[in-house]
């Protein structure tokens, strides 16, 4: 899929998780709900880190060009080493390496462990990555448009206003985990969930998606997971924007209020 359906899919499952939440007892308070949302948003760009043309290898300049460089090495080179018999040769890493469960599981871990180490400046520092990338998803039209200081700009404010709306007692930082020393470590959630939905979209598509990797499928470890050929679609396409997006929306904020209470 394309940036932007990434990204709101990212929100739309956050949101659902808010909402499974509050079914089972562990609410979100309404900050934790939004910046999860917007967390989760801005990681459903990141396994397009080793595709050096995708969105995010724009979102901070040289810096994200030569990473989305390296991870696309790194990539080509874990696909070279690990293939199985059935898998072909191929040049370039995209849709390998972070595109995997075990990739998803690595982020969200190293983020939460980063925020429990760092503390506020950790979690700042996470915050204004995925700000600057959901800016980049959701906003597209704007950012495009914008030069890549204002966006910057916007998701270092963001981040800033964000954290210290979560600092206050009661708004969330403790969601989910409130013994000593334990708060932000829900903050490698949204990420890990963020990738896991960007290889779900990218699964319906044509090309299919390796998620599994390195479980083996038959002859191959890098096995293009999705359904049957006939309900793929190509990204960008007319499903994609027409009838994808438009439930993101729809399922998005059924969820949100779901969450919020509002169905009772």
């Amino acid at each position: 899929m394309m940036g932007p359906a990434h990204s709101l899919s990212g929100a739309a499952a956050w949101l659902g998780v808010g909402a499974i939440a509050d079914g089972l007892g562990h609410p979100m308070p309404w900050p934790t709900l939004v910046v999860g949302a917007l967390i989760c948003a801005g990681a459903a760009l990141a396994p397009d880190l080793d595709h050096q043309a995708a969105t995010i290898s724009r979102a901070f300049g040289p810096v994200s060009r030569a990473l989305c460089k390296a991870i696309d090495a790194l990539g080509h080179a874990t696909y070279s080493a690990t293939r199985g018999k059935g898998d072909p040769r191929r040049n370039g890493g995209h849709r390998t390496l972070t595109h995997t469960w075990p990739w998803a599981v690595l982020l969200g871990a190293g983020c939460s462990g980063a925020a429990l180490v760092g503390g506020r400046w950790a979690v700042l520092a996470i915050l204004f990555v995925h700000m600057v990338l959901a800016v980049e998803g959701l906003l597209w039209r704007q950012a495009r448009v914008s030069s890549d200081v204002l966006v910057w700009l916007l998701g270092a404010t963001s981040a800033w206003v964000l954290v210290d709306i979560l600092d206050d007692p009661g708004n969330g930082k403790e969601w989910l985990f409130n013994s000593p020393g334990q708060h932000y470590l829900w903050i490698g959630l949204p990420i890990l969930l963020g990738s896991l939905v960007h290889c779900i979209g990218d699964a319906l598509t044509v090309s299919g998606c390796p998620v599994l990797w390195p479980i083996p499928i038959g002859r191959r470890r890098w096995y293009p997971l999705g359904p049957p050929k006939f309900m793929r679609f190509r990204a960008g396409s007319r499903v994609e924007i027409k009838i994808l997006t438009p439930a993101f929306f729809v399922v998005g904020g059924a969820s949100a209020l779901a969450a919020l209470g509002v169905f009772g």
